[in-house]
C-alpha cells in the first residue's frame, strides 16, 4: 500500500502516512534503518499527548518564528528522518524565514547526504548545504560534527529537528540559539534548547511558518518581546504534564 492508497476515513490516517513516509525514506536512501527506531519511540510520545498541537508548543513555535525572523544567519539541520517526514514543509519553512538548509547526519556517506539534497531539491529548494564539509562542531567524535563552515557553523540561530543530544549541547556550548522540535520533554535536547518545541514534526513545522508569515511585517522589538516573553521550562513543564495527566479513555484504537 502506497501513501495515497490510504484511506483518508482510517483513524489512524497520519500515524500510517508518517510510517509510510519513514518506509520510503529507507528504501529510497534517504533514512536509516535506526530512523525507523527512533519513529516509533516518536510515536509513542505523541500518543500520550493525545496528538495534538498543545497551547505550549504552540506558543514554542510562534517564538521559533520570531527567533528565526530576527536572525542573521539561520539554518535548518536536516537529517534523514526530516527529510522523508517533512521535505516540503521544511523547505517552505526555509523560504518563509530566510534560513538555509543544510543536511547533517550520524550514519554519514557522502551517497546519502547527495540523496538527501537531491530529494529536498525535488520539493523545492534551490540551494542546500552539508556538502563541503569544510567546518566542524568543536567537542564531537563522530561525523554529526562535520558542518559546512558557511552553514551551521557560520550561524547565530539553528533549528535542529529530531536531534541527537549530544550535538544539541555542543551547539550550545558554542553559542548558539536552538530552535530543537522534539516529542519527549525529557529529552536532553529540548531541555538544551533555547526554543523547545514538543510537538510532531508534522505540526510543528508547517505551525512555525505560519507564525512567522503572520510576523512578516512585525518590527524587530515585537519580535524580540515574543521571544523574550518565552519560558523555555514553562513549555517543557507544560507538555510533561500533558504526557502524565492524560488518559486513554477517548483513544482510537490501532
Amino acid at each position: 500500500m502506497t501513501e495515497t492508497e490510504i484511506p483518508e476515513d482510517h483513524p489512524r490516517y497520519a500515524s500510517l502516512v508518517t510510517r509510510h513516509r519513514i518506509e520510503a525514506g529507507v528504501e529510497k536512501g534517504i533514512t536509516s534503518k535506526q530512523g525507523l527506531i527512533a519513529q516509533g519511540r516518536g510515536e509513542a510520545f505523541d500518543y500520550l499527548l493525545g496528538e495534538r498541537t498543545l497551547p505550549s508548543a504552540d506558543d514554542a513555535a510562534r517564538a521559533a518564528a520570531a527567533t528565526l525572523l530576527l536572525a542573521d544567519r539561520p539554518v535548518i539541520s536536516v537529517n534523514g528522518n526530516v527529510a522523508a517526514l517533512a521535505p516540503a514543509e521544511t523547505v517552505a519553512l526555509a523560504d518563509a524565514v530566510g534560513a538555509d538548509l543544510e543536511v547533517n547526519l550520524f550514519n554519514h556517506t557522502d551517497e546519502r547526504v547527495r540523496r538527501i539534497a537531491d530529494h529536498l531539491r525535488e520539493h523545492g529548494a534551490e540551494e542546500v548545504k552539508g556538502l563541503a564539509g569544510d567546518g566542524e562542531i568543536p567537542g564531537l567524535d563522530h561525523a554529526r560534527g562535520v558542518v559546512d563552515a558557511d552553514g551551521i557553523e557560520a550561524a547565530d540561530v539553528v533549528v535542529v529537528p529530531l536531534e541527537d543530544g549530544d550535538r544539541a549541547a555542543a551547539l550550545d556550548a558554542m553559542g548558539k540559539t536552538e530552535i530543537v522540535v522534539d516529542l519527549n520533554p525529557g529529552s536532553r535536547s529540548p531541555r538544551t534548547a533555547d526554543v523547545p518545541i514538543v510537538d510532531n514534526l508534522l505540526r510543528a513545522v508547517p505551525n512555525v511558518t505560519a507564525h512567522a508569515e503572520d510576523l512578516a511585517d512585525a518590527t524587530p522589538a515585537e519580535l524580540e518581546r515574543i521571544g523574550d516573553e518565552f519560558d523555555a521550562d514553562a513549555a517543557l513543564d507544560a507538555a510533561e504534564a500533558a504526557i502524565r495527566e492524560g488518559s486513554f479513555a477517548d483513544a482510537d484504537p490501532e
